[in-house]
C-alpha cells in the first residue's frame, strides 16, 4: 500500500497529461476581414494563416495574389467582393489550398453587402422617459 501512495502524484499527473491530450482539437484555420482604402477604392483586406507559404489562397472560389508567407495578406475592391458574393452575405469563404489547409468562413464587416436603409431621423436619449 505503502507504494502505492508514493506513485499516485506520478499517476495524477500523467492521467492529468493524457486526458487533456486526447481532449485537444488540432487548430482550425482563422481569417479576419477589415476595410481598407487602396488607392481611390475601399477594399475588403483579408489575412489569414496557412500551413504551407506556397499553398494557393482562394477567397469565394476564386484565387487571389497574397503577401507574405505563412501569415498572408490580400486586399479585394469592393466591386469583386460583390460579384463573388451572395446579396447581404456576413461571411466570406476563405480556403488555403494544399496538404493541411482548410476552409473558413470569414466574417465580413457588419452591413457591408446588406441594404442601405434610409432614416429620416433617429431618436437617441439616455435613461427613462416619465
Amino acid at each position: 500500500m505503502r507504494n502505492f501512495h508514493a506513485r499516485l502524484p506520478g499517476l495524477l499527473l500523467l492521467a492529468t497529461l493524457a486526458a487533456s491530450h486526447a481532449s485537444a482539437e488540432p487548430r482550425r484555420a482563422a481569417a479576419s476581414t477589415r476595410l481598407e482604402h487602396c488607392g481611390a477604392e475601399t477594399c475588403l483586406a483579408v489575412t489569414g494563416r496557412r500551413p504551407d507559404r506556397a499553398a494557393p489562397v482562394l477567397i469565394a472560389g476564386h484565387e487571389v495574389a497574397v503577401r507574405g508567407g505563412r501569415s498572408w495578406r490580400a486586399s479585394i475592391p469592393l466591386a469583386k467582393v460583390r460579384l463573388w458574393s451572395a446579396p447581404a452575405a456576413r461571411t466570406i469563404a476563405v480556403e488555403a489550398a494544399g496538404p493541411g489547409g482548410g476552409r473558413v468562413e470569414a466574417p465580413l464587416p457588419i452591413g457591408l453587402l446588406g441594404h442601405v436603409t434610409e432614416l429620416a431621423f433617429l431618436d437617441v436619449g439616455a435613461g427613462r422617459r416619465r
